[in-house]
């Protein structure tokens, strides 16, 4: 049956209904034809006339070997199917007087499951009178979604259903951080100074001096 059912969501020549069709394919120009003709050109070419798109006004079919279609649309489902990611929901447990040592151990799982791409449902399970406590309950799961902010963002908050109060967390994509020394780096490089061309010092002359030259100038 499974197999067979991408077949029956298509007709092929003459189980096409349309008295006439628009014509697409890879060494063809669109163009509507009445039913008859849209065939007869299929056959000539020597492949089948498959409806695509049945709701169109008109349907829209495409010159094809039907078997190579078949496969085409086998390949692209099987192609969408692996891109989709799976999210599992991994499931972290409190009582109502959870100590920090066990809060802390199950944060830290909460963060792994977090950055693998996992939601958590964190809850808190009342047993028997433990119910009375239901407020602080609340106060440990809205403190582990704070403690979970960076990894994480809270999809609905603390519900109390029956014994367990339960609250789902989704993970969050977080970017890559810049290294903090790219910025800096380019703020302390400074343009270099093109040094001026030397003037040689002017020596003083010591030689003997002649009446009517001022050798201060």
């Amino acid at each position: 049956m499974k197999k067979n059912n991408l077949k029956s969501q298509y007709r092929v020549n003459e189980q096409i209904r349309a008295a006439e069709v628009r014509v697409v394919g890879d060494d063809v120009e669109s163009q509507v034809l009445p039913l008859r003709d849209a065939i007869h050109l299929a056959e000539q070419k020597g492949v089948d006339l498959v409806e695509i798109s049945p709701n169109a006004e008109p349907p829209v079919c495409r010159l094809i070997d039907y078997s190579k279609f078949i496969y085409q649309q086998k390949k692209r489902q099987k192609e969408m199917k692996a891109k989709q990611v799976k999210v599992e929901v991994k499931e972290i447990r409190f009582g109502p007087q959870t100590d920090d040592h066990d809060y802390n151990f199950k944060l830290k799982h909460a963060q792994g499951f977090l950055s693998d791409g996992d939601k958590v449902k964190a809850y808190v399970f009342f047993r028997g009178r433990s119910i009375l406590f239901k407020e602080q309950g609340e106060v440990l799961l809205l403190r582990f979604a704070q403690d979970l902010e960076d990894y994480g963002k809270v999809e609905s908050m603390p519900v109390l259903e029956g014994k367990r109060m339960t609250m789902f967390i989704a993970p969050k994509k977080v970017a890559p951080k810049k290294a903090e020394t790219d910025d800096d780096d380019d703020d302390d490089v400074e343009e270099p100074v093109r040094k001026k061309p030397q003037q040689k010092e002017r020596k003083e002359y010591t030689g003997p001096k002649v009446e009517g030259e001022n050798w201060d100038d």
